[in-house]
């Protein structure tokens, strides 16, 4: 597969997202699925795994350890703090909590290497900041954890293009993670170009816009009651209705481009620029074996130019996320 470069590594230009087998669409799936998926990606040539502590609360990191510590050294590990379940009133049950303060993230660091089963992290992301902290504050915390040798460089999730500035200044920024597709364009207001002028390179996470732009999910009442996007406005029933009609002359493109519509949005990812790695998800072996292919895809100026005519932003309907999510990011809008 083809390389790009990530920080101080060499990866391969699509990474796998892990989060899916473990976390946030519905049930996990089976320990031997997530396995199959893992170990598959790894001999199809990709280079990148990403994972978080928040991930199934740790199941996702336990996972990722279990079974890829045979291969640790084939290679480059990402995994997150700053966001992770914790048992706030006592009662056994875990919420989701966001806690940049420097003491939780040494500690969730110290967690995540034992369930990763390893003695350093590659690139380890501040996963929200969190805004009763100064940004300074945490990436001085994730510096020092770099000082002591459990992490190899530092990485940034949807944060602004100011935000990552003053991170860099305290500590350089090896990656910067946020939601980037054809249906979500907000990295394209600042946080890109501030990526490429500071030689971050850039993450982009739902590449596919959460299974959108593959066509296949037609009816949103078909999702699992536990599945996130059902509290996502832009898969709000008539949100969806009016976003499925983009799906209409994108999948004609794609068909004459002889690639899949999954492909076709992850080669536009990667035409975005060297500095841009997608990493897209599944629970499936034949759906990653298709959405690595995308490396492959070349896509003529005429169809860019078409399917940024058809996904301009106004285009869209829905925010990406709900209040509450919206106030939990710190990324630019229009």
């Amino acid at each position: 597969m083809l390389q790009r470069q990530l920080g101080p590594f060499q990866v391969s230009s699509i990474g796998l997202g892990c989060m899916n087998l473990s976390h946030a669409y519905g049930a996990p799936v089976s320990a031997e699925q997530g396995e199959r998926v893992l170990l598959s990606a790894l001999d199809a040539g990709v280079t990148l795994f990403d994972t978080a502590a928040l991930y199934g609360f740790g199941a996702n990191e336990t996972l990722v350890g279990r079974v890829m510590k045979p291969h640790r050294h084939k290679f480059t590990l990402a995994s997150k703090c700053g966001m992770q379940g914790v048992d706030a009133n006592g009662d056994g049950k875990r919420v989701r909590v966001i806690d940049g303060r420097p003491d939780t993230l040494r500690q969730t660091c110290e967690d995540s290497l034992r369930r990763l089963q390893t003695d350093v992290i590659d690139l380890y992301y501040l996963h929200r900041w969190d805004k009763s902290v100064p940004i300074e504050e945490s990436v001085g915390a994730l510096a020092d954890l770099v000082t002591k040798g459990h992490i190899r460089s530092i990485g940034l999730s949807e944060v602004s293009a100011s935000t990552l500035r003053k991170a860099h200044a305290v500590h350089p920024i090896a990656a910067v993670q946020t939601e980037y597709s054809l249906w979500t364009r907000n990295p394209e207001i600042a946080v890109l170009r501030a990526c490429e002028e500071l030689g971050v390179t850039f993450v982009a996470f739902s590449p596919v816009g959460r299974g959108f732009l593959c066509g296949q999910l037609q009816d949103v009442g078909t999702l699992e009651p536990s599945d996130i996007r059902r509290a996502m406005p832009r898969f709000a029933p008539e949100n969806y209705a009016a976003n499925l009609k983009l799906l209409v002359p994108f999948n004609a493109l794609a068909e004459a481009l002889n690639c899949s519509p999954a492909q076709l949005a992850m080669a536009w990812v990667l035409h975005q620029g060297e500095h841009i790695i997608p990493i897209p998800g599944t629970t499936s072996v034949p759906h990653l074996k298709e959405d690595l292919q995308a490396a492959e895809v070349v896509i003529p100026v005429a169809a860019m130019a078409k399917l940024n005519e058809i996904f301009q932003p106004s285009a869209i309907h829905g925010a990406r996320y709900n209040p509450q999510g919206s106030s939990e990011v710190d990324t630019e809008t229009a």
